[in-house]
Order: structure tokens, then sequence, then C-alpha cells
């Protein structure tokens, strides 16, 4: 345990001093604020999804706005389609739905289709459970709907019911490596079952849809388990498996910079330890 205290507090001191770093390379206007309405966020840098709270938290609003709209995204090597993705990903991990229907709105303005947003919270599912998914589905129905985009979507299911376990094992293997193959066989008898269902459901009915490639589908999973917290050993082993596939040590760090904002430090650093241990690990 004191180890584990340990890593976690130098990870912390690291990250925090890095932040100071980048902090000191970023010039406010005189006075040290950016003003509210020259919010860097992509295309559109007037983005303002915490106007509510405007008359009556002015003070939060701006500090909070000029740290996650600016500075934050200043940091970042990512597109804002890849960033909202990312940012939508961890609100359903945190389960902060009020801010997810704030920023839906955006992320559609910034390229995110339909489909690849119902693929996201689709996806959802498998690693955060109906419970926790139902409420954002409605939200981004009422959104749709309230935008003309019509319901449902065309399908993209890619399996049967006779291949989802075998592709969804051959995603695996793609992920993880050849260590995984016919993993839906293997465990105990008592949990046999359950990698079956990892195979065939989590992997079989929703990494092999149309919408999101295989790159996209591990990074949202990433999101998904670094917002939730208390999964550290799936969060590092989908860590190696975004390394496996293409999503580099860096874009990863990118990942947890941009949704800092939106999950706190504590996770944030959490994600940040997974990832190095995962590196460590290649």
């Amino acid at each position: 345990m004191k180890i584990f205290e340990a890593v976690l507090l130098i990870s912390g001191c690291i990250f925090f001093m890095a932040g100071a770093a980048f902090a000191e390379s970023v010039h406010a206007p005189e006075g040290g604020n950016y003003p509210a309405n020259e919010i860097l966020s992509g295309k559109d840098s007037n983005k303002n999804f915490l106007s509510e709270f405007a008359a009556t938290d002015p003070e939060f609003v701006e500090l909070f706005e000029n740290f996650a709209l600016h500075e934050t995204v200043s940091q970042s090597k990512l597109d804002d389609r890849t960033r909202y993705m990312a940012v939508l990903s961890v609100l359903l991990g945190c389960q902060g739905v009020d801010n997810f229907k704030a920023v839906l709105p955006y992320a559609l303005d910034a390229d995110l289709t339909p489909a690849e947003i119902k693929e996201v919270i689709y996806q959802a599912a498998a690693y955060l459970g109906i419970g926790r998914v139902y409420p954002f589905l409605r939200a981004a129905n009422e959104i749709f709907k309230s935008r003309n985009i019509s319901l449902p979507l065309p399908g993209a299911s890619m399996t049967t019911p006779e291949n989802r376990i075998e592709k969804g094992n051959q995603a695996q293997i793609d992920i993880f490596g050849e260590g995984m193959r016919n993993f839906q066989n293997s465990g105990s008898e008592e949990t046999r079952h359950i990698n079956r269902w990892l195979a065939g459901n989590c992997f079989g009915d929703y990494y092999t849809r149309k919408g999101l490639n295989l790159k996209e589908r591990e990074m949202i999973t990433f999101c998904f388990i670094a917002a939730q917290g208390g999964c550290e050993p799936q969060l590092t082993a989908h860590a190696k498996g975004n390394m496996n596939i293409g999503n580099d040590k860096a874009f990863l760090i990118d990942v947890v910079s941009q949704c800092l904002p939106y999950i706190g430090y504590p996770r944030s650093l959490n994600a940040i330890t997974c990832i190095n241990k995962a590196a460590e690990a290649k």
C-alpha cells in the first residue's frame, strides 16, 4: 500500500509540474484572465455550455471556461471530433448527464455524426451497464429530435447470432494479441460463461458494428473506464490495447488531458498512472 501511495504521489507531482510549466507558456491578457466570449474551442470560439450559470456564478464560469475551453484545448493535438468523442465518453463514465446534454449539440457541430454518437452510447452499455446508460440514450434522442434527426438511424450490426462469438473473439485478438484466441472457452467452469459473454456480447455485439473504427472504439472504452474509477486493472489492460492498435502513449495522455476538466484530477492522475504502467509493460 505504501508503494502504491508513493507511485500516486509521484505521478501527481509530475502531472502538476507539467501543468505549471505549461501555464508559464500560456500568456493571458492583461489582468490574467481570458474574456469569457473569446474561449478557444474548435471551429466556434464562443461555445459556452455553462451560460445558464453566467448570472448566478459568473466568476466560476469564467475560471472553468478559461481552463477547460481555452488552456486545455490549446495544449492538445486532438481534432475537434476526437476531443468531443472523448468528452462525451467520460461524461457517460462519470454520469454527467446534464453536462452531456449541454455538450452534445457542440459535438454535432464539430462533425460527430448522430450514428457515431449513438455508437458511443451503445458501447457504453457493456462497460457501464444499462442502468447508467439509460438516461444518456434518452437525452440523445431528445436532442436529435429537436434537430429533426430522423430516428431510428440505419442499422449498423455486422454479426449474426451464429458468428458473434467468433467475430468478437477476433476483435479481442486484434486488440490484445494471439493470447486471446479462443478466450470464450477459457476459465473455470463456474465463470466460463462470462468469458463467452465478453467475446460474444462486449466485443461481438459492439466492437464489430459500423460507425466507429477499432481505434475509436478502444479509445472510448478507455474513457468509460477511466471516468468511472475503481477499475484500474481493466484500465491498464485497455491502455495497452490502445497502444497495440496505434493509440500511443502521447495520444492517450492527450485524451486524458482534454477530459480532466470533466472528471477531475484524481481519476485523471490514476489514468496517467495506468498509461505509464501499460507503456512500461510493452
